[in-house]
C-alpha cells in the first residue's frame, strides 16, 4: 500500500528545525576547515587564470555541473570571460567550443568522472591549462591537473552520506574566492561590474547619465525673468514639470519657480498673477546639473534639498533641459 506524505513524517517541528540548524552547522563548519587549507594552489591557479588571454571554461557532470554553471556566471560577471560547457556534449561536438587560448576548470567531487575522463586527453592534446577542484588529490583528473585545488571536506551533511550538500557547498564557495580575488587582481570596479549588467539597479544607477533621461528642447520648462508669474504658471502647466526654469536674456540660469512655490505665495494672502512679476517671486541661487553627470548624482541633490527637479545647464550655465524624480522612477534609478 502506498503511504501517503502525512504518514511518514515522524518528525517534530523541533526535530525539524535541529535537523536544518545540524546541516548548516557542518557545512559552515566545512568552509572553516577549507578556509584554514587554502594555500599555494589557489594562488598558482589565480595565476594562471590572470594569464590566459581566452576564457576559462567551466565543467562538470550532475551536481557539480549545475554548481560549474553558477562559477561560470560569477567570473564573467566579474572580469573573468568565462562559460560552462557540458562534458556529455563535449565530447559530442560541444569540444569545439575550446581554443588553445582557454582554460578549462573542471568539478568532479570524486575526480574520477567518466564524462570528464572522457575529454581529458582532448583538453590535454589542446595544451590548454586544467585547474580541477575535487576531494580526491590522487584521483585522475586531479593528477593529470595543472592546479589541483583540494576541497578537503570530511563527509556530506547528507545523514546518509548520499546527497550532494557539502562538497558542492565548498566548491561553489571556492569558485566565489577565485571570482573575488581575481576581481581585486583585475581592479575591476563597481561601474565595470554595472557594464555586464545594465538592466540592473546597480548598472542603471552608474551608467545612466542625465542627458539619457532630461527633457529637453520643446519639452524644457523655460520663462524670462522679465515675464509675469501668469507666464511662468502657463509653462509649468504646459511641461508638466511641476517647475519651470527662469533665464536671462542670453540663456543663462536666473532662477526656479514651482508649483510649490505658488502654493507658499498664495498661503501668504491674495496674489494678483496677472500683475504681479517673476522676478519679485523667483527662487534665486537654486540647484542646477550637468547632462554629463550620473543620473544617480540627481537623485543625491533631490534628497538632500528636497525638490523635486533639476533644471540641466551647460558649461556656461544655459538652460539645455531639465529632469524630475520621475524620470529617475521610470528609469529604475531610485
Amino acid at each position: 500500500m502506498i503511504q501517503t506524505v502525512n504518514s511518514v513524517i515522524r518528525s517534530s517541528n523541533d526535530d525539524l528545525l535541529k535537523l536544518g540548524q545540524k546541516v548548516l552547522q557542518e557545512e559552515a563548519e566545512a568552509l572553516n576547515h577549507l578556509c584554514q587549507q587554502l594555500g599555494t594552489p589557489f594562488i598558482d591557479a589565480c595565476h594562471l587564470i590572470l594569464a590566459c588571454h581566452g576564457r576559462v571554461v567551466v565543467t562538470g557532470m550532475g551536481k557539480s555541473g549545475h554548481i560549474g554553471g553558477k562559477i561560470a556566471a560569477t567570473l564573467a560577471s566579474t572580469g573573468t570571460p568565462a562559460f560552462f560547457v557540458h562534458p556529455g556534449e563535449a565530447s559530442h561536438g560541444d569540444l569545439g567550443m575550446i581554443t588553445g587560448q582557454d582554460l578549462v576548470l573542471a568539478l568532479s567531487n570524486s575526480g574520477e568522472t567518466d564524462e570528464l575522463i572522457t575529454i581529458l586527453p582532448l583538453i590535454k592534446r589542446l595544451g590548454v591549462p586544467l585547474i580541477v577542484m575535487s576531494s580526491r588529490p590522487t584521483s585522475r583528473l586531479a593528477t593529470a591537473a595543472s592546479v589541483h585545488i583540494h576541497i578537503d571536506i570530511k563527509g556530506e551533511a547528507c545523514p546518509l552520506g548520499l546527497a550532494p550538500t557539502t562538497s558542492t557547498t565548498a566548491t561553489l564557495a571556492m569558485g566565489d574566492a577565485l571570482a573575488v580575488a581575481l576581481l581585486e587582481a583585475r581592479n575591476f570596479s563597481e561601474e565595470d561590474f554595472a557594464r555586464s549588467h545594465p538592466a540592473g539597479s546597480l548598472g542603471r544607477r552608474l551608467l545612466l547619465r542625465i542627458e539619457d533621461l532630461m527633457h529637453r528642447d520643446d519639452a524644457t520648462p523655460i520663462t524670462h525673468s522679465s515675464a509675469m508669474l501668469s507666464d511662468a504658471l502657463l509653462e509649468i502647466s504646459a511641461k508638466g514639470l511641476g517647475m519651470t526654469t527662469v533665464i536671462d536674456s542670453e540663456g543663462r540660469l536666473q532662477a526656479v519657480f514651482t508649483d510649490g512655490d505658488l502654493r507658499r505665495l498664495l498661503d501668504h494672502g491674495e496674489v494678483n498673477i496677472q500683475r504681479l512679476p517673476l522676478s519679485e517671486v523667483m527662487i534665486r541661487n537654486c540647484t542646477a546639473i550637468r547632462p554629463e553627470q550620473l543620473a544617480a548624482d540627481a537623485l543625491q541633490l533631490m534628497e538632500e534639498r528636497r525638490i523635486n527637479a533639476l533644471p540641466v545647464v551647460d558649461g556656461e550655465n544655459r538652460v539645455i533641459g531639465a529632469i524630475n524624480m520621475h524620470d529617475l522612477l521610470q528609469a529604475g534609478v531610485v
